[in-house]
């Protein structure tokens, strides 16, 4: 079930595997890097879930931040991070979590406080899709740094293919 950035469509009334791209708080957690997560845990550092992990081949276990936006600044990231001790932030897995629905979860990463999404964040939609506008912006605006991110979500996304 596709449903959007930030359960845009809503949240299932089953019970659901967060599966999709997280952004990773930690240079050291590269792009393509899948996250089995154990724990999710809220802006204060919260747990808002915890389980054991799905045993996802090839995936490394971590914590997922749930975040009410896309966090793109590396400042920012930094200091989730030591607040939460996260390694990775995502709009949907705390959705999931608070509504007592998350059975798992597991996220590739698809930028990095390095790396990071740049004008690219202004290209998607709340229900995920591409904002074709937005899209443009970042190219005009920014085309390297635009193409960059635009493969490495690429790049999470085959991560996630590869364990779906």
């Amino acid at each position: 079930m596709l449903v959007g950035m930030a359960c845009a469509h809503g949240v299932p009334e089953q019970e659901v595997v967060s599966f999709g791209i997280a952004g990773s708080l930690r240079d050291d957690l590269p792009v393509g890097t899948v996250i089995d997560a154990t724990r999710v845990v809220d802006e204060s550092g919260s747990v808002l879930w915890q389980g054991a992990p799905l045993g996802v081949r090839g995936a490394r276990e971590g914590t997922i931040l749930s975040a009410a936006v896309i966090v793109d600044d590396p400042a920012e990231r930094a200091r989730l991070r030591e607040r939460t001790g996260a390694d990775a932030v995502d709009m949907e897995s705390g959705i999931y979590a608070r509504a007592g629905r998350l059975a798992g979860c597991v996220r590739a990463l698809s930028d990095t406080p390095s790396r990071q999404l740049g004008p690219l964040v202004h290209a998607f939609k709340e229900d995920g899709s591409v904002a074709p506008m937005g899209l443009a912006r970042a190219f005009a605006t920014a085309p390297r740094e635009s193409l960059r991110a635009v493969r490495d979500v690429r790049t999470a996304l085959r991560a996630l293919g590869s364990v779906a």
